[in-house]
């Protein structure tokens, strides 16, 4: 599959999340697989978490809510170049993530805010932020998201071994997308992220077909690495997970700067 014969997601925010990158001159400009992504919500009152975040947040029903996105990135490379820009990303094509990531509203659309992001490759937490404002940070990611075998675990650990979040679950082997109007469409279906580096805001966006997914009852074993995002964390509620086995042919695009256009 590629970027101009992948399937339309026949939800309302993957089918807008496609119309406004197809608005945009010469994107998608990068391709990814994101494999095996387990998703740990929690709430939290706007007033704790807006310190935290240089854009306005995205309240539902009085909340507002931070989730932690456990996955593996596959194959990151140009949509364009062949052979030869697929050797050029390899360094960087393929590693593990934790993403933490906050819902905000800008510029008329809802998107996500990175508060930190977790990975074991030196050379993408050194070009992060230069390049798309991201808050990379070095750790230790072990994942055993085998879900074929009806169990997932995965440890994440911060290079200074101060912070740690370990967990597991069950899960199932029936996935569908989520059902419009509900909170997990909410906290899932995100086509666009908001950076902000050096005072300067930024803006890319992706698109996917919608995420295939189930609930599953996670136990979160220890997590004192989400207190290196903030003091929020001390006041934020465990409230769900969600696990997809993944989707490929991720697209994204280059970053905008003043993240409104």
């Amino acid at each position: 599959m590629n970027a101009t014969t992948a399937s339309i997601g026949t939800s309302l925010p993957s089918k807008t999340g496609r119309e406004r990158m197809m608005q945009m001159r010469r994107e998608p400009f990068f391709l990814a697989d994101w494999e095996r992504t387990l998703m740990l919500h929690y709430s939290v009152s706007p007033e704790v978490l807006q310190p935290y975040v240089p854009f306005e947040l995205d309240v539902r029903d009085g909340k507002t809510y931070v989730s932690l996105v456990a996955f593996t990135m596959r194959s990151l490379r140009p949509r364009r170049g062949g052979r030869i820009t697929r050797a050029m990303f390899k360094p960087i094509a393929s590693h593990e993530f934790l993403n933490v990531r906050a819902y905000v509203k800008h510029g008329g659309e809802s998107g996500i805010y990175f508060l930190a992001e977790w990975l074991p490759n030196a050379l993408s937490v050194m070009l992060g932020r230069p390049l798309f404002g991201l808050p990379y940070r070095l750790g230790q990611l072990n994942y055993d998201h085998r879900h074929e075998h009806g169990q997932i675990s995965g440890e994440v650990t911060s290079v200074c071994g101060c912070g740690k979040l370990r967990y597991r679950t069950d899960v199932g082997d029936s996935f569908a997308p989520c059902d419009a109007g509900t909170l997990e469409e909410f906290l899932m279906e995100r086509y666009t992220a908001f950076t902000e580096w050096l005072g300067f805001k930024r803006r890319f966006r992706v698109w996917h077909r919608p995420w295939s997914q189930c609930a599953v009852r996670a136990e979160i074993i220890e997590n004192t690495l989400m207190r290196l995002t903030g003091d929020w964390a001390d006041r934020a509620q465990f409230i769900g997970a969600n696990y997809s086995p993944g989707i490929s042919d991720v697209w994204m695009s280059r970053p905008v700067m003043g993240s409104n256009r």
